[in-house]
């Protein structure tokens, strides 16, 4: 079910992105002992701690391996713009499933932003978590008319947003595109320091975290049982897989692609180089530049996405080029910003074709769970994940599930 020699454990980052100060890591140790427990999770990044918080919180008993540190693979790459609009435009999604199931998704990841905000501010997190509304400005081949269009039928949706023409757009955030859409909504957030602070949650709960590789999923009875690399086993009722970008091959899918993607983040900049409110900026084009603040006044800023690199030595070593790229469209986009780079990461990312994450139960195993390909909105459809997945395991399934499924065809338009 599960070759350890072709299901590649790639590094899911290279560089040094701005969330590594400041937190408390979680204290973990090696497994060298055959376990027992009722919840596995594989992963222990943003997806795995959101779980974790989540299960325990629900009185689920839970452990959660990671071959490495917490948090330290693909979540320490995001760039955390909580966003609850998806890669794939309503228009789109609409041409691929109707109105009525596109706008049913829309917002379903509407709620899922609203959902994390609520835990947040519920539990005290400490992950400077800002609440942001989302600029999204034309690009590429998307001018005022396609975003004209998109505004329409969010609009016939029920789901909040302004269009700006170009002069509006010009006084009030001085960016000089034909037009944007301004939605409230959205937030960010230091995507380590909310990973931690889930987790100090999940352990205060009776969760344990453990320092462990998996490399088999085996069957048994009404469980799984799960072998790890140093020959120890954990024997399980259920296991959810949030592996970040690493699929295993017996789950892989013609929908699901991995990609590379740069950013850079600048030192902090003076009030007059920053834009209006500090919005989130993201282009409607396929190679789109996305862009937010963090709490020293930094920008932070990305894209370059190329889905044809997978090796991590040959991403790595495009950082020096990827990233003069983008402080030209920086310099392009902010004139009055300092486009000079601090700090350089890259990383890799899972996109489906549909730009909807593959949440749910895999399948032919009653008993394993797994979430993947989250695009563009990896913290927003970890928290959907977290929360769907537990659904399915306290029994219920709600028929909306199917649009993220593991298995689902690949769209066509």
């Amino acid at each position: 079910m599960f070759d350890s020699d072709t299901t590649v454990q790639q590094d899911l980052r290279g560089g040094r992105p701005p969330w590594l100060t400041g937190f408390r890591r979680p204290v973990r140790d090696r497994l060298e002992r055959d376990l027992t427990c009722e919840i596995l999770i594989v992963g222990a990044g943003i997806t795995g701690a959101l779980l974790a918080q989540h299960l325990t919180a629900l009185g689920h008993q839970v452990c959660v391996i990671d071959r490495q540190r917490a948090g330290f693979g693909s979540t320490t790459a995001s760039t955390a713009m909580l966003q609850w609009e998806i890669d794939c435009s309503l228009c789109e999604l609409t041409s691929f499933y109707g109105f009525e199931r596109a706008a049913d998704i829309y917002w379903r990841s509407h709620q899922a932003v609203a959902g994390l905000r609520t835990l947040v501010d519920d539990l005290g997190l400490q992950c400077a978590f800002r609440h942001r509304s989302s600029l999204y400005i034309a690009g590429g081949e998307v001018g005022a008319p396609e975003l004209l269009a998109e505004h329409h039928l969010r609009e016939r949706a029920g789901l909040p947003g302004i269009y700006l023409d170009y002069l509006t757009l010009r006084r009030e955030f001085d960016f000089d595109r034909e037009a944007a859409i301004i939605s409230p909504g959205s937030a960010d957030a230091d995507p380590l320091l909310l990973a931690h602070a889930l987790l100090a949650q999940a352990i205060q709960h009776g969760a344990t975290i453990f320092d462990a590789h998996a490399v088999s999923y085996d069957s048994f009875g009404h469980g799984l049982i799960v072998e790890l690399e140093n020959g120890r086993h954990i024997e399980a009722g259920k296991v959810v897989l949030a592996t970040g970008y690493v699929m295993p091959d017996f789950l892989k899918t013609d929908l699901h692609s991995t990609a590379s993607s740069w950013a850079i983040a600048t030192a902090p900049q003076t009030p007059d180089s920053l834009w209006r409110d500090e919005v989130l900026i993201w282009e409607a084009s396929e190679d789109y530049l996305y862009a937010r603040t963090t709490t020293d006044k930094r920008i932070v800023i990305g894209g370059e996405d190329d889905d044809s690199l997978t090796k991590p030595e040959e991403r790595d070593a495009l950082m020096p080029e990827k990233a003069e790229a983008i402080l030209k469209k920086l310099s392009l986009l902010r004139p009055n910003a300092v486009a000079k780079a601090d700090l350089v990461w890259s990383g890799a990312f899972g996109q489906t074709e549909d730009g909807l994450p593959l949440i749910g139960q895999a399948p032919g195993m009653p008993s394993l769970y797994a979430a993947y390909g989250y695009g563009g909105n990896g913290i927003t459809f970890s928290f959907l994940a977290s929360r769907m997945i537990a659904k399915m395991i306290g029994g219920q399934r709600a028929g909306w599930y199917e649009n993220f499924a593991l298995d689902r065809p690949v769209p066509k338009a």
